[in-house]
């Protein structure tokens, strides 16, 4: 309470000694004598009263910040949002003009005094102060009056407040209408660099960090989708192995015919790839100039294509899917039933697979939200250690400028010599800090660069070996029994994989930030050693000689100038804590609304499912009719589609989030400097008039306004980003749709199939039964015929399968003949050059190698033997299955041909026309009056032998097809005979 009643005390003097101290031009130099005695007896009052002796040791709080980052990097959140900060340009000359105000109470006394005496500066002077010295002009021309960490109301002519009364009613006009077209304009030409690592960002000037970060956010998410859509088509391939190996017969298991089928699709799968790729990077290159600025403009136009060609993708592999069916049956002569069952079998399994990496996806999305909060957080450390020097140089500069200003009042230094010390300080300190960003630019880059090219080799080697472990895992595995388990342990291979790579880059990323704030620290240390011999050159060499003070007082000066530099020094680090409480508060609000979105697309998708989901299965219960079977294999090809179309969505959804925290990033800059200065002028002053009160509380309201216009932008600015997502899930509910028709199509094409074969199979049953009672009554129809029929019937049977039998016995033989060549062949070249290097290895070994070493080479020798003899016997069998099964083909082909000729044959002995009875049976049956038909009648015959077929009839010899094709031309010509038809209707009558 003393001390803030001091502090009150202090604060009435110094406004009474400014009113009375006002220069008058006719009383100019009593004014001037008046003002130095009243502040140099109230800087003694203050001195001994208010200040407490504090020497400040070159203050460093580097090793607190890099704690602080270890602990928030090490250990991110558990899900959040990047938090917005404003530009570190603006911050900066924030900050810089903030910090012009750290000057004693008399300055406006001298201010006023330097512009009346119009001290002229030499014009090719790049550093010329301001007359209290608490800036440069030359560096600042264009900065507005700002606040400055815990100013007395009194060190300016205008306070804080009172400019930003002013600022308000600027802002106001600018910032309180509508978001119109030239306001999304503005926001949508905002201009960036495009870096591709976050170590990057760290050493580049005036960037914005802001949207930098979530530009490598945007690059992290299409990263994760080419991940996740190579293990969608390697997990494909194994699947499509496992499924060809379950599925075909054993008979058929043949290496040759497998491979070229896997070989068929990975080429399919290349080819989609690459496509994309070549896509992808024609998107990346269009628009992109010399300049390595792009805009927020460029950024969503490239998300809009880069989604568009990833759907694209995305159809084209449901189209390879769906060609897989037709490709075994039209390309490997695999039946329908085996092919469909094959393609159901490969859906479900990779209905699991997609769930499998859309849990993936979740959790990686997570994963690089949370990384890039801990970017945000790095830059933001960073950002505090570069302002350091700058904090340092501002606040040494003002306490050098009030020791000079109590020299000139009490005359001991001239005004001229004044402005000429205050110059070299200004130009020495400057120049220092130029120094010192130059440095920390030039050797950061080749930290940057350094640690980049380490974790490139690093990534390397990792990808290397990870490639050889996904090998060996499936050699492992390739038999296994248990596609559940193996699909689960490919998985959780590839996701340790790709965590590992994360890690990899996340300690990249930490290291690089270490390094340079390391070298910020260090450059930090010798600016401040600079700075104290110039403090130390200035006071105690320069001013002797110029004042002819004593060295003593001197000293007290300087003693009195780093006291005054340490206190405002406590000030601004008491500002930037508030600042960081206000970034981390801003970083809690950022996860919130990031949780916030992340649930609005959950609920999104689950009704996209629903609906889709709600309407196939109207359509098929409308439909009706369809088996078991079909109706479960659309569900399924439906639901495989969905679950892709929605990981799709989903993350779109977490880009078009990303970009809305883009638009928004420059809004919640200005909000956040708003916060802090209401922050800074709660805690400048504990006593203010009420005009100053009525002045915070004008800036609450306006911070509470901004608040409130930044939460209906963002909501308009998300409403309008969830158009473009509702769009393209329009395009791939359409496309989801229209493969969804395709499917029922083909489903229905082969219902309305099978149902005419199943009619073909009853109506050629109803013939043959009608063609048997047609043979028993007919009476051209006898025993001897029926005896010829059948004797020939059986011979060309017993013709067929001793054919088979020798065809069979002689391949067997040519088989086991190329066995003993290479059996031979392979113990020859074992007994050859193998046999005497191994003697020469173990005449060497005997005499040198020890005995066990001899055993391990033996038994390794004899098991690579044994694996050879396996693989040739593997491969006898399988050309024996395939030999066997070609000739099991020719000869089930010569058994319906002498099926189908005996039918004929029989058809023809008893007058039944094949072709119209087919035509009649398919009409429900046979007619009661079979004999009515176009066909030719025969020849006459012999009575003793009406039915045997000549020697010369097309149904005694020739093969099969060449018989068919003359009796479907015979055939076609009597269907134009009328009068043949009505002869044989005659006599049949007359029969």
């Amino acid at each position: 309470m003393a001390r803030d009643a001091a502090t009150c005390g202090s604060d009435a003097r110094l406004q009474l000694g400014r009113d009375a101290a006002r220069p008058v031009p006719a009383l100019l130099v009593p004014a001037v004598l008046l003002g130095a005695a009243l502040g140099l007896g109230l800087g003694l009052w203050l001195g001994c009263r208010a200040v407490r002796p504090r020497l400040r040791h070159q203050k460093d709080d580097t090793q607190s910040l890099l704690q602080n980052l270890e602990s928030n990097v090490q250990t991110p959140p558990e899900a959040g949002s990047p938090p917005r900060r404003r530009k570190r340009e603006a911050q900066t000359s924030k900050d810089e003009a903030a910090l012009d105000e750290c000057r004693p109470p008399f300055n406006s006394n001298i201010t006023a005094f330097a512009l009346k005496a119009k001290v002229v500066y030499p014009i090719n002077q790049k550093f010329r102060p301001l007359a209290d010295g608490s800036s440069n002009p030359s560096l600042h021309e264009t900065l507005k009056q700002a606040v400055l960490p815990n100013q007395p109301v009194e060190a300016s002519p205008c306070s804080s407040l009172g400019s930003l009364s002013q600022a308000e009613k600027d802002d106001c006009s600018s910032s309180s209408s509508v978001p119109s077209a030239a306001s999304d304009d503005r926001i949508l030409g905002r201009t960036f660099l495009g870096v591709r690592s976050f170590p990057e960002a760290l050493t580049c000037e005036s960037v914005d960090l802001d949207l930098c970060i979530l530009n490598l956010h945007l690059k992290d998410l299409l990263r994760l989708d080419e991940a996740l859509r190579q293990e969608k088509h390697m997990m494909f391939i194994q699947i499509l192995k496992m499924c060809l190996l379950d599925l075909l017969p054993k008979k058929k298991s043949d290496d040759e015919l497998y491979q070229k089928i896997l070989s068929k699709q990975r080429n399919n799968l290349e080819e989609l790839e690459k496509s994309l790729q070549v896509r992808l990077s024609n998107t990346e290159a269009l628009g992109a100039g010399d300049s390595e600025d792009i805009t927020l403009a460029d950024v969503e136009r490239k998300e809009r294509e880069y989604s568009e060609q990833l759907i694209a993708n995305m159809e084209a592999f449901w189209q390879q899917m769906e060609s897989i069916q037709h490709f075994l049956v039209d390309q490997f002569k695999c039946s329908s039933s085996k092919a469909r069952q094959l393609a159901m079998t490969l859906t479900e399994r990779m209905i699991a697979a997609e769930g499998l990496l859309r849990d993936s996806q979740d959790l990686h999305a997570l994963d690089a939200l949370e990384r890039t909060m801990g970017r945000v957080h790095m830059a933001k450390t960073i950002e505090f250690l570069k302002l350091q020097i700058q904090e340092e140089t501002k606040c040494r500069l003002a306490a050098i400028s009030r020791s000079l200003e109590q020299l000139a009042v009490e005359g001991t230094l001239s005004g001229r010599q004044k402005e000429e010390l205050l110059t070299q300080q200004h130009k020495a300190f400057w120049e220092e800090v130029e120094h010192f960003n130059r440095e920390f630019v030039q050797r950061g880059k080749d930290l940057v660069t350094a640690s980049l090219v380490r974790q490139a080799e690093e990534m390397t080697r990792l990808t290397l070996a990870q490639q050889e472990e996904r090998g060996r895992l499936q050699a492992e595995m390739e038999l296994t029994e248990d596609p559940k388990g193996f699909l689960q342990a490919f998985h959780e291979l590839l996701e340790r994989q790709r965590l590992m790579q994360s890690d990899l880059e996340e300690e990249g990323d930490v290291g690089a930030t270490q390094a340079v704030a390391t070298l910020c620290q260090e450059l930090y240390r010798s600016a401040m050693d600079t700075f104290q011999k110039f403090v130390d050159v200035l006071f105690l060499q320069t001013l002797p000689r110029v004042t002819g003070l004593s060295q003593a007082e001197c000293e007290y000066l300087k003693q009195e100038a780093q006291e005054n530099a340490a206190l405002q020094l406590g000030k601004s680090d008491r500002f930037r804590s508030q600042q960081w409480k206000l970034f981390q508060d801003l970083q809690e609000q950022e996860k919130q609304v990031w949780m916030e979105e992340h649930t609005l697309s959950t609920v999104l998708q689950t009704h996209l499912q629903d609906d889709h989901e709600s309407i196939i299965h109207q359509v098929l219960d409308q439909l009706g009719g369809l088996s078991e079977e079909s109706t479960q294999g659309i569900l399924q090809g439906h639901e495989l589609l969905l679950c892709s179309a929605l990981r799709r969505l989903a993350l779109r959804g977490s880009a078009i989030t990303t970009l809305t925290q883009m638009r928004l990033s420059g809004k919640k800059s200005l909000l956040q400097e708003l916060r802090e200065q209401h922050a800074l002028e709660q805690g400048s002053s504990q006593c203010l008039d009420e005009h100053q009160w009525q002045l915070l509380r004008a800036l609450e309201a306006r911070v509470l306004e901004e608040a409130s216009r930044l939460e209906e932008e963002a909501q308009q600015m998300r409403l309008q980003l969830q158009q473009q997502l509702l769009a393209e899930a329009q395009e791939v509910g359409q496309l989801l749709r229209q493969h969804t028709e395709r499917a029922v199509g083909q489903a229905l094409l082969g219902h309305a199939r099978n149902t005419a074969s199943r009619s073909w199979a009853r109506d050629r049953d109803d013939f043959k039964r009608a063609l048997t009672e047609a043979a028993t009554e007919s009476i051209y129809v006898t025993s001897a015929g029926i005896d010829r029929l059948v004797q020939a019937y059986y011979q060309q049977i017993g013709r067929a399968m001793q054919e088979h039998e020798e065809r069979a016995l002689q391949h067997l033989k040519t088989l086991q003949g190329e066995r003993t060549e290479n059996y031979k062949l392979r113990k020859k070249q074992d007994l050859g050059d193998p046999v005497s290097g191994a003697a020469m290895a173990g005449g060497v070994q005997e005499a040198s190698g020890p005995v066990h070493q001899r055993m391990l080479a033996q038994q390794t020798k004899f098991l690579a033997q044994l694996t050879v003899h396996q693989r040739s016997r593997l491969h006898a069998r399988k050309q024996e299955a395939r030999v066997m099964e070609q000739l099991e083909a020719q000869l089930e082909t010569q058994l319906q041909e002498a099926e189908q000729r005996f039918v004929t044959e029989l058809a023809a002995l008893a007058r039944v026309p094949l072709a119209e009875s087919k035509a009649s049976s398919s009409q429900r049956g046979l007619s009661d009056k079979p004999l009515r038909t176009k066909r030719r009648k025969p020849a006459p015959r012999e009575r003793g032998d009406p039915g045997g077929p000549k020697d010369d009839d097309p149904a005694s010899g020739g093969p099969p097809s060449g018989l068919l094709s003359k009796r479907l031309s015979q055939q076609e010509r009597d269907l134009g005979d009328g009068d043949n038809s009505k002869k044989m209707l005659k006599r049949r009558s007359n029969l």
